[in-house]
């Protein structure tokens, strides 16, 4: 008995390992190797890749600002890597997947003559296709898809295959291709609801990334109404509602995302979120139902399920009361958004920037500028809205300053027009309220050390706190520390602890007043309480009031520039521009200032504001050039000695004669005059190179920048960023050159400005010297250095001693006697001095030496 049951098993060893052959097409080898590679290898493979994949989408977050992508899952393409090398979010299990799927392939493929007996492996292929695919690695995923369609063109995961390799090519950019490929499936085949969903939605996400969305529309509409999948039913319908809204098509928009709400729970709640989010941006507030709209933001808030998505709804709060002229309540709005931050970095951003463009319509120029350096700092560096909010943040400055000479001097002039008992009256209001303020601040003071000698802080905090709630020591109590905080910064605003602090003088910006209170000198006695204290800072030389008046004027006509042509500000720009006309300025700002009123108010399409102000200067300024450009706007000729050309041409003269100040200032005069001319870039430009001959290497920098950001898209914009970008580093460098690694030396002899017949003197005695003694190779110069420096140069000789040499023999030498002081300098280390002005740490290298 024991014999024939070993006997058996011998038998069933022989048919378990003859089954193990993979070259016998019998009905047994078959069924053994699908079974194993389905229920062993690719069960372990699918289940790692399952949880890799999960892992991959965890960590995503959908962009709801752009048309999402019809995958809910970020890949990038890997660097070639064998597999193994895990790389990545879930890189394990993708690695450990396609292990599996080439362990079945490579033990459990029975092809014989052509033809795979093995009904598993076209599901091993699809497996090792999908891990590559997920793991970043697309041109392998393709090789595996590929073979899929050409040895097993009978699978029933043809059509499958065919969409992963659309979807390959996808990302790979071959979006014409992968195109090309699923309008063939899609005209050939018999396809199932999921494969035409599937293929459907990668058909939407290729004409997405081209830009055409009319035929994404039509394949997502397709995708959505075959989709079994819920979270992408919702997904997809919530893409075709993006879309329909990039078309202009915002009824048919907010249809789709009422399907989206109706599907309620069934989907993803972003999705139901958003939808509602993006009705709301669509809402017409002139003839929609505002009160139910603000009923439904106020049921979105309630709602406990929604507290993922405050920031995104009190984002939407907020722009319904600035939409309904409530801007104080949509400030407040916005400022709860941004404090329930989660990870939507371009709401932020939105957030900060709308609080800037209120804060800047508000005149209040400071604060605008504070929210848009918030702003940019939740933008990608470098990105278009990056560049285009730091060119605005930057063009803020020169508001600053115009908007604060002119306020300041305004009011000083105001005040210089007041008779003496009107100057006294005012000011004697104004201290009255200062003392009122001052003995109010007094008492306050006094109350919080009363209340800290009777320890009443600590009180509070007891009872804050509550019995047997831990210490009960004033500091370590941290609702009493926050409150003593409270009281005290109320009194004394953000002081340093330091000796003194009590002083007025060391209040910070938190109570930055004219009307520092705290002091050491009694009320009664303080000079800052008195009338004639201001009364006496009020100008009344002439010579003083007309210089106030004349940059009062100034301020406002840049002002109106700025609205006008870097903001499209407009009516602000007119309201600039007008208001300098009623204080009879300077000539020179009349007819520009009414010349481009001309101009604003073409663009406002106020035909007879602008008539007025043509006529304005054709009738009273007719010989001049605003009054010729106005009559014929192409009359100018580029030889006309009037015209923008030949002031530029003659302006380039100037710079190569290294009249640099003049350059400079004169550029700012014709960038007045020729404003919204095509030439005032190539102003920019000079007036940039010149102040860097004039100032270095940091001006030329910041002068470069400014041109690059102000004009981009210009020829002289691009070349300033090209030399912002690829010149400048190479330029930076400020460490001097070792002596030894040249031979090119110059002998230099530095003089002052105003000593320019010297200099030239000096040059004329250089030139008979090497003219006498035959120095063929040397020449002499005079550079500029900046504006007070002047440097003859002898250029052409090989050595340090050599240059100092033939500076002593020229001091010698009775028929020269070159007595003026010089230095020894290389040709790299001068151009280093000349590039970043720093000539006395050189000379001061030299002492040390």
């Amino acid at each position: 008995m024991k014999g024939t049951y070993k006997i058996t098993l011998f038998f069933l060893a022989v048919l378990f390992f003859a089954a193990c052959s993979r070259k016998k097409n019998t009905f047994l080898n078959r069924n053994v190797h699908a079974v194993t590679t389905e229920y062993n290898t690719l069960y372990n493979g699918e289940m790692a890749f399952t949880d890799a994949k999960e892992q991959l989408a965890y960590g995503f977050r959908d962009n709801f600002w752009e048309i999402l992508p019809v995958e809910r899952i970020e890949i990038k393409e890997a660097e070639t890597k064998a597999p193994g090398a895990a790389k990545g979010e879930g890189a394990g299990g993708f690695n450990r997947a396609e292990e599996k799927a080439a362990k079945a392939i490579q033990k459990h493929s029975m092809y014989i003559d052509g033809k795979e007996y093995n009904p598993q492996i076209d599901e091993a292929y699809m497996l090792l296709g999908k891990a590559r695919y997920y793991d970043g690695r697309f041109i392998p995923a393709l090789d595996a898809f590929n073979f899929i369609l050409d040895r097993y063109p009978t699978s029933n995961n043809i059509n499958v295959a065919k969409v992963w390799k659309a979807k390959t090519n996808i990302r790979l950019k071959n979006e014409e291709f992968a195109i090309e490929n699923l309008q063939k499936m899609f005209d050939q085949a018999e396809l199932e609801e999921e494969e035409i969903a599937d293929g459907a939605a990668m058909m939407a996400q290729a004409f997405i990334n081209l830009d055409s969305l009319q035929p994404a529309l039509e394949y997502i509409k397709i995708a959505t109404e075959n989709v079994k999948d819920k979270e992408l039913k919702g997904r997809y319908t919530f893409i075709k509602g993006q879309i329909y809204n990039r078309l202009g098509e915002k009824d048919s928009a907010n249809i789709a995302f009422d399907e989206v709400i109706d599907m309620n729970r069934k989907t993803s709640r972003a999705y139901l979120i958003n939808a509602y989010l993006e009705k709301g941006k669509n809402f017409d507030y002139e003839k929609g139902d505002r009160l139910a709209f603000l009923e439904l933001l106020q049921d979105l808030e309630k709602n406990r399920e929604n507290r993922p998505f405050l920031d995104k709804i009190y984002n939407q709060f907020g722009d319904y009361y600035r939409n309904s002229d409530s801007i104080e309540t949509a400030v407040k709005y916005y400022n709860k958004s941004i404090k329930a931050f989660k990870q939507d970095r371009i709401l932020q951003s939105v957030n900060y920037q709308t609080l800037a463009e209120i804060n800047f319509d508000n005149a209040k120029y400071k604060t605008a500028g504070a929210y848009y350096d918030s702003t940019l700092t939740f933008l990608e560096a470098k990105s278009r809205q990056w560049r285009r909010i730091t060119k605005k943040r930057e063009n803020l400055d020169d508001v600053i300053k115009y908007e604060d000479i002119a306020t300041t001097n305004d009011s000083i002039l105001k005040l210089t027009k007041m008779s003496e008992a009107e100057q006294l009256a005012y000011f004697t209001d104004y201290t009255t309220k200062l003392k009122e303020q001052a003995v109010k601040d007094s008492l306050e003071a006094v109350k919080v050390e009363q209340k800290i000698a009777n320890k009443e802080f600590y009180e509070k905090g007891k009872t804050a706190a509550g019995p047997n709630k831990g210490s009960t020591f004033y500091f370590y109590n941290t609702s009493t520390v926050a409150y003593g905080k409270g009281e005290f910064r109320k009194v004394w605003g953000d002081r340093k602890l330091e000796d003194n602090w009590r002083l007025s003088s060391k209040r910070t910006s938190l109570i930055d007043k004219d009307d520092e209170i705290a002091n050491i000198t009694p009320i009664a006695e303080n000079e800052l309480y008195k009338p004639q204290t201001y009364i006496a800072k009020i100008p009344t030389e002439q010579k003083v009031i007309d210089s106030l008046a004349k940059d009062r004027n100034f301020a406002y006509y840049q002002l109106g520039l700025i609205y006008k042509e870097k903001f499209k500000e407009y009516n602000l720009a007119a309201n600039r521009l007008e208001k300098l006309l009623t204080y009879n300025p300077e000539e020179r700002l009349v007819v520009p200032a009414k010349y481009n009123l001309v101009k604003i108010y073409e663009i406002l399409e106020n035909p007879s504001s602008a008539d007025k102000y043509r006529n304005d200067v054709l009738t009273n300024h007719a010989d001049t050039r605003y009054a010729e450009i106005l009559r014929n706007p192409n009359s100018q000729l580029p030889t006309d000695e009037s015209s923008p050309e030949y002031k530029y041409k003659q302006l380039y003269k100037e710079f190569e004669a290294a009249k640099y100040a003049e350059v400079i200032q004169k550029a700012d005069e014709y960038m007045m005059i020729y404003n919204g001319n095509e030439i005032v870039p190539k102003f920019e430009l000079l007036k940039a190179t010149a102040i860097g001959r004039q100032q270095g290497f940091e001006a030329y920098k910041k002068a470069l920048n400014f041109v690059s950001l102000n004009y981009p898209s210009t020829e002289e914009g691009k070349q300033a960023q090209q030399i912002y970008s690829n010149t400048l580093p190479l330029l930076a460098v400020k460490d001097f050159v070792p002596e030894e690694e040249t031979d090119n030396w110059k002998l230099v002899y530095k003089f002052n400005k105003d000593d320019a017949e010297g200099a030239q003197q000096l040059k004329g005695k250089l030139d008979k010297a090497i003219e006498d003694l035959r120095y063929t190779n040397m020449t002499t110069s005079m550079d500029y250095y900046d504006p007070q420096t002047r440097f003859v140069i002898v250029h052409g000789l090989n050595t340090k001693m050599g240059a100092r040499g033939f500076g002593d023999v020229l001091k010698e030498k009775k028929e020269y006697k070159i007595k003026h002081p010089f230095f020894e300098i290389s040709s790299p280390n001068y151009k280093i001095i000349q590039i970043h002005k720093n000539l006395d740490d050189y000379l001061q290298q030299d002492v040390t030496e």
